[in-house]
């Protein structure tokens, strides 16, 4: 895809790395129960790069690893100008996980938090006591904290609004379009609406990210164009970001059919190439500070 300005680097939002098997005996388990079945080791990312021509990335750390971030803590060490890293909120009751935060934030150089809610105690929100604590640390270190609603966002919904009233300071993620598919009924097109209410916060970025996840078609997923209009009609383009989910979705379109993508569903919206910058790299290179300017 052709840039416009050569400042302007296409930046993958979302992905994950973890160990190969052999890394994995030697040096980085698997959290028991979580092998993965798919290759998602770090060189086998930088070759899907390379071809697809990205620039940098957002490493979001794998459940596979759970809350030992060493694998990625690793890649960000070797490579700090091409990639950042998104930790993983450990909810634990003992609070022990806001010192895991400063620490991961302030010495190992991560940029960013996960906030899975299927791994808070159940029965617990993310508002709980401690989820409010980190939720509240992570805007006091100027870091965005992204949510996974896998399960639906209308189950989290509120939990999130509550967050973003009570912390303005927090900047947001919504992992992939918050699970919004393209509505087929009523029930399904208030949740959507509810996603582009949340444009209130200013604080509220999303990513237009693992396209095979909420597309009802296959490749090039262009049943998401009137999403896409809709999220950044209300959201702007400079809140908008798209992102892989390698190593998924190699198996499901290819990494360099992914980025693609983007350019075919913006086609059909129409969007300007100003907007198609925002999101395909502009949009991170901000809310990250020029992280990847001087690479």
């Amino acid at each position: 895809m052709a840039m416009s300005n050569s400042n302007t680097k296409i930046i993958d939002s979302h992905l994950h790395v973890w160990a190969s098997p052999q890394e994995a005996k030697d040096k980085y388990p698997y959290v028991p129960g979580q092998e993965p079945s798919l290759r998602g080791n770090f060189d086998f990312l930088l070759d899907c790069m390379g071809e697809a021509g990205v620039d940098g990335a957002l490493i979001v750390q794998p459940i596979n690893h759970k809350f030992d971030h060493s694998y990625v803590t690793s890649v960000l060490k070797k490579h700090p100008s091409k990639f950042v890293g998104c930790c993983l909120a450990n909810p634990a009751e003992d609070g022990s996980g806001i010192q895991q935060l400063e620490h991961l934030i302030l010495t190992d150089g991560y940029r960013a938090v996960r906030f899975n809610p299927y791994l808070w105690p159940s029965g617990q929100q993310m508002t709980n006591e401690i989820g409010k604590a980190i939720f509240s640390k992570a805007g006091e270190l100027g870091v965005p904290v992204g949510f996974m609603c896998m399960k639906g966002l209308n189950l989290h919904i509120s939990e999130i609004e509550n967050l973003c009233t009570e912390f303005p300071k927090t900047p947001v993620l919504l992992d992939h379009l918050a699970f919004c598919k393209p509505p087929t009924n009523d029930e399904e097109a208030k949740v959507f609406s509810e996603l582009l209410r949340l444009s209130r916060f200013p604080q509220v970025y999303v990513k237009f990210s693992a396209l095979f996840r909420v597309s009802r078609s296959s490749f090039p997923y262009e049943d998401l164009s009137p999403l896409l209009a809709q999220v950044v009609s209300s959201f702007g383009a400079d809140h908008v970001m798209w992102g892989s989910d390698f190593p998924f979705v190699v198996e499901e379109c290819g990494y360099k059919e992914a980025k693609e993508a983007v350019s075919l569903i913006a086609n059909q919206v129409p969007l300007s190439s100003s907007d198609l910058e925002w999101i395909m790299g502009k949009t991170a290179m901000q809310l990250f500070h020029g992280q990847w300017v001087a690479s």
